[in-house]
């Protein structure tokens, strides 16, 4: 009871955000461009519509596209491609992927802040093909999440961005900045997630 699959439209394209902390350097080379970064969790996110949760049991994830053509952007501006992505994983229900810097003027702006501390902030792109619906007081198919909640049973990321700006990190969760004032004029296709992700999770 209270349990449904939908499949979402597939131009539904999410973002959601990880908090500071979430960035840690690779190697003890002053030189080292590499970074180990967590993209991704199961923390929930309230959303208009209700809770939200991407579910990172085995087979709900496709890591296909952004291990074979995905890439680092800055605050998800598509002609500012910072980083190449070496390798994405999953460990303990969250995605891990490992950073290259590349080292073109603009890159090397952002290498250094992140080098240095100053920008701290991950979030990702994602689409959510299907979804598991699950009434008050009832719990998902697997039993592992309580509802109301609406759980992402198959998705995929598709970038990772280095964010200058994420939003409230004293409670866990909130909106970039620049996206509050028009949360509410915008469709399901737009509208952003952020979720907090604890600074020792790495």
């Amino acid at each position: 009871m209270g349990k449904t699959m939908k499949k979402v439209k597939e131009t539904d394209n999410l973002i959601r955000e990880i908090s500071v902390n979430a960035i840690r350097a690779l190697g003890e080379e002053e030189s080292s461009r590499k970074f180990e970064l967590s993209f991704s969790s199961e923390e929930p996110y309230e959303r208009w519509f209700g809770v939200e949760i991407l579910d990172h049991s085995d087979g709900c994830i496709d890591l296909t596209r952004l291990s074979e053509i995905g890439c680092v952007l800055f605050n998800h501006n598509r002609d500012v491609v910072i980083a190449k992505i070496n390798k994405v994983w999953t460990k303990d229900k969250r995605g891990y992927a490992e950073i290259e810097f590349d080292t073109d003027e603009q890159s090397e702006v952002i290498y250094q802040k992140v080098k240095s501390g100053t920008l701290k902030g991950v979030s990702i792109g994602y689409r959510i093909c299907s979804t598991e619906e699950v009434a008050v007081n009832q719990v998902s198919q697997d039993a592992r999440f309580k509802g109301p909640c609406t759980i992402a049973k198959r998705w995929f990321p598709y970038e990772i961005s280095i964010v200058s700006v994420p939003a409230d990190s004293t409670v866990g969760v909130g909106r970039d900045l620049e996206e509050i004032e028009d949360t509410d004029k915008r469709s399901l296709s737009y509208y952003e997630a952020i979720v907090q992700v604890n600074s020792n999770s790495i």
